[in-house]
């Protein structure tokens, strides 16, 4: 190969920015004529190596000028790898589409025995909003905070430290796709809390009001008076025990009443 071929090579690859130059390369290489001369220098002394790195960057026609050293055992093996690479026949692309999917299917099997990769853990980690919507929601989310068997405390601070981000995760997703915030992770418990908890305010803060109330009115004969503002209602415990009190008298004094007989009999009453 001539010299005037090498340095057209090197000037045209010395314009491509996305060149790849090795670490200790990278300070010469800033301007166009500096990357040149590595790579001039570069193709002389080691062409195998100038094919590994940039061969891919080459023309069919700068293919071409290196026949001239196919004889060393390098640069034809490189020379033929590259030209199926870059126009491959049928076989060769069926070869290589087949070689890919050998190489998933080991990987796939890989993961499969190890038993980690598709575990309902590993995937929640990876997708918590997929796996959320299709697994996730129709779980019991008290299951995840409590503490497991045979498991350390730190263990434990840890598990819940990571469901709190997964948690956030989740909602972040909700919130970015419009969910309605009562389907939020999470919520729903929160907003069954708030409502008891406003329940609980009202019975306690209507129970004070009565009290209130009740202390404020006077009682005359058993039955809270108008007066007071109030509706004149009763106090049954009074009533009751007057009412008691003269049917047990009544009892007594009417004993040859038909009723006074049949209580009597029902309830065992000795005359």
């Amino acid at each position: 190969m001539s010299n005037s071929t090498m340095e057209d090579i090197a000037q045209r690859l010395s314009s491509l920015d996305s060149l790849y130059f090795p670490r200790k390369q990278q300070q010469k290489a800033v301007d166009p004529s500096q990357r040149k001369s590595i790579l001039f220098d570069l193709l002389i002394n080691d062409a195998p190596v100038f094919l590994e790195r940039y061969g891919t960057h080459l023309t069919q026609q700068e293919l071409q000028q290196f026949e001239t050293l196919k004889d060393d055992y390098e640069v034809n093996w490189h020379l033929n790898h590259l030209r199926s690479y870059l126009s491959p026949t049928s076989e060769e692309v069926r070869s290589r589409s087949v070689t890919v999917k050998n190489r998933r299917r080991a990987y796939l099997n890989k993961l499969v025995l190890e038993g980690s990769y598709f575990s309902e853990e590993a995937m929640r980690e990876r997708e918590p909003y997929l796996h959320h919507e299709f697994v996730g929601k129709f779980q019991d989310p008290s299951v995840r905070g409590t503490v497991r068997p045979g498991e350390m405390w730190s263990e434990t601070l840890m598990r819940w430290s990571e469901e709190a981000i997964l948690v956030e995760k989740i909602r972040g997703e909700q919130q970015r796709l419009g969910v309605d915030e009562k389907d939020w992770v999470g919520s729903a418990p929160r907003v069954e809390m708030k409502e008891e908890e406003e329940e609980e305010e009202e019975e306690e803060e209507g129970e004070n009001k009565r009290e209130e109330l009740h202390s404020e009115l006077e009682v005359e004969d058993g039955v809270y008076t108008e007066d007071q503002g109030c509706l004149g209602i009763t106090r049954i415990r009074c009533v009751c025990t007057i009412h008691e009190g003269k049917w047990i008298l009544r009892f007594d004094e009417e004993r040859d009443d038909m009723w006074r007989n049949i209580t009597a009999s029902d309830y065992g009453r000795e005359e």
